[in-house]
Parts: C-alpha cells; structure tokens; sequence
C-alpha cells in the first residue's frame, strides 16, 4: 500500500502542494484528479523522488522509499519521453535495462507487449514513425514491462483513440487483478467513473474531494437530469430550477436546485424541445468536479490582454539566481579593476585578473544553470 502523509512542496513563495494526504490499496485503481495548476502533477513527482518534499513522509507497504525499491516502480509521464530517434524495441530493451532486467530477461516480454498492443510488426521501426497514439502505447510499455508493483501514470489516455482507449482499459484493470496499486491522473472523467475504486480531487495544492465514487456521488445527490432532444436548449441554463447546467447539441445534464421541481422543469420544455428522453440520475463525476472545482474566471473586456502583446508574466527571481547575479557583478566588477590597475603598472602579474576571470566564467555558468532549473521546477500541474 502506497500512503502519503502531509505532503507539502513550496516554489518561491508559491505552494504547489499543501498537506496533502492519501492512501492506494494493492489491486486498487486510484483517481488523482484536478484542474490545471492544481498540483497533480506536483504529487506524482514528489512520491517518484524526481523533486524533494518540504515536508511530509512517502511510504509504500509501510516502508520509506529506497534506491532498491525504485525498480517495483512504473510511470508514464505525460510528455513524451521516447528517444525518437531509436527503434522502438532498444527503445523498450533500454527502459527495461534502467529497472534491472538484461536483453534475454525483457525481450519476449517486450514482443508480448507489442503485440498485444497492435505494433507486432514495428519493432524495427523508430519512434519518429509512430502516431501521437502509437507512441504513447510504446511508452506505455516501458512503464509495465518490468511487473511494477506501483503503477503511476499520467494521462494515459493522451492521443489514444476509442478503440484503443479500451484497449488500454483492459490492461489497467488486469494489472489491477495482479494485486498492483495504480495511481492515475486524467482529465477523462468518463474513464475514472468506469474504472476507478477511489479518487482524490485536488484544487490550489489542497484536497478538495476524496473516497469512495459510490460514495462521493451519494453525498451529492439525485438533483441531476439528463435531457436528450431535438431543438435549441440554450435556454436550459436560464430557467429558475435549474443551479447549473451542461448543454451541448441534442443532450443536456441540468443540476436542479430541487429533484421535486422536475415536473416544473418539464411544463417549460412541452413547447420548446421535442424530447427524446428525460431521465433522474445520480450527478455524474464530470458534474462534480465543475461544482466542487468552478468554472474558470472569465476575463472582462476591459481586463482582456492587448492583442499582439506576447510578453509573459514576469517570475519572481529565485535565491540561486539572486546569488549567481550577485556573484557575477562581483566578479566583473573586480576584473575590471585589477586588470585596469595592471595595465597601468610597469611590471604587471595578471594573476589576480586571471582569478576574477575564472570567477566570471563560474559565475556565468551558475545563472544559466538557475535559469534552466527554474523553468525546470516551475509550478506543476
């Protein structure tokens, strides 16, 4: 069992995740879910040891994390991380290696896999040959050929399409009957209500929403409609029962303000829509997460952002950076002077200046590198 306690990781200022705290059972598939920014992402590479906690304790079956527990470890991460210049079987051969297994151990295990994911015969070919979809099915593999015993991905469902949307479905809830904990995090909410036991939902750094989905979809009761029809439903979201409303062409979930107004709700829709089902239900996850998370702000037309104006939002400067500045300045400056002083003298030893200019080189190379890690550790989903 996976349990995290207290967690919390803070960017300059910014906190990311705040005390946050879960548990994922063997044989358990777990929704970590969020809007954007929420600290999903944050969660996950903090429990994988790829960036550290300011607090807070990771353990998996009772054990803090060790460099030889790494191995019983799979993550798919949501960018790509193929070397697309490979061929996909060194390619899964290579990820194999990184988690203890040699060439003969991995191999018929990477040709199971390709096959059973439809790509039996592009072994030989590079990753660049692949689709979007195709690659991720790829990286997939290399996430699951060593039998983890903690199964982490992220997104997994990116650039699949239906057919193999189920295909990867089947493969999530075998590894689950192989008594894996797997932690998924995905926009799909459709996927997480078919597959997942428990979800967590995560909004600003904190826990906003987590247990059971029976549960969590009891807790928010039966005030939910789902409309199919002919004609224009734009009007749903004005009328005065209905607190919120989804609609899209020919199909509508409305949240009432009270189930018992579902007759009223159907006396305004007899000469509107030509209704093709009108159907009670329990509020689906999709639901929830708008009513627990919130629609985005919406900008205002004097707030909107000049158009042509591409500049970002400015960072606050980090304390490595403040440093390397510092230091660089520093050195510069002294340069400067003992270098103009020797210039000046009628037997000069440049080996003062020499030293401030090795100390510009150093300082040089510490600002670019806090550059990159600061958009490297940059606020994570």
């Amino acid at each position: 069992m996976l349990t995290v306690s207290h967690l919390r990781k803070e960017y300059d200022g910014l906190i990311a995740v705040d005390g946050i705290s879960l548990k994922v059972q063997r044989g358990e598939l777990f929704g970590l879910l969020g809007p954007n920014g929420a600290g999903k992402t944050t969660t996950i590479r903090t429990i994988l040891n790829i960036i550290q906690p300011d607090a807070g304790e990771i353990t998996f079956d009772g054990r803090p994390f060790t460099e030889e527990m790494w191995n019983i470890i799979g993550y798919l991460p949501e960018e790509r991380g193929l070397y697309r210049k490979s061929k996909i079987l060194n390619t899964i051969l290579y990820f194999a290696s990184l988690k203890g297994l040699s060439a003969d151990q991995a191999r018929p295990a990477a040709h199971y896999w390709l096959e059973r994911f439809g790509l039996k015969e592009a072994g030989h070919r590079k990753v660049e040959e692949l689709s979007k979809g195709n690659q991720q099915k790829v990286q997939m593999i290399c996430s699951i050929l060593h039998k983890p015993q903690l199964l982490i991905l992220d997104e997994p469902f990116s650039g699949l399409d239906p057919v193999n949307q189920i295909l990867l479905k089947d493969v999530l809830l075998e590894l689950r009957q192989q008594n894996i904990a797997i932690i998924f995090s995905t926009h799909q909410m459709e996927q997480v209500e078919k597959m997942c036991d428990n979800i967590c939902l995560i909004n600003k750094g904190k826990i906003v929403l987590s247990g059971g989905l029976r549960e969590i979809k009891k807790q928010y009761g039966t005030n939910s409609i789902r409309l199919e029809f002919e004609g224009d439903g734009s009007f749903l979201k004005t009328l005065p029962m209905v607190k919120r409303a989804d609609v899209y062409q020919n199909y509508a979930e409305l949240e009432l303000v009270d189930v018992g107004r579902s007759r009223e709700l159907l006396n305004h829709l007899d000469d509107k829509l030509s209704l093709r089902k009108f159907e009670i239900l329990e509020p689906s996850l999709h639901s929830i997460f708008v009513n627990v998370v919130g629609l985005p702000v919406q900008t205002s037309p004097k707030e909107a952002p000049v158009v042509g104006n591409t500049a970002s939002p400015k960072r606050p400067m980090s304390t490595e950076m403040k440093k390397a500045l510092f230091s660089l300045a520093f050195s510069s400056i002294m340069l400067v002077i003992f270098a103009a002083k020797e210039l000046t003298a009628k037997e000069p030893s440049w080996a003062i200046p020499v030293v401030f200019l090795v100390a510009v080189g150093v300082s040089v190379f510490q600002l670019l590198r806090a550059r990159s890690n600061a958009h490297q550790r940059g606020p994570s989903q």
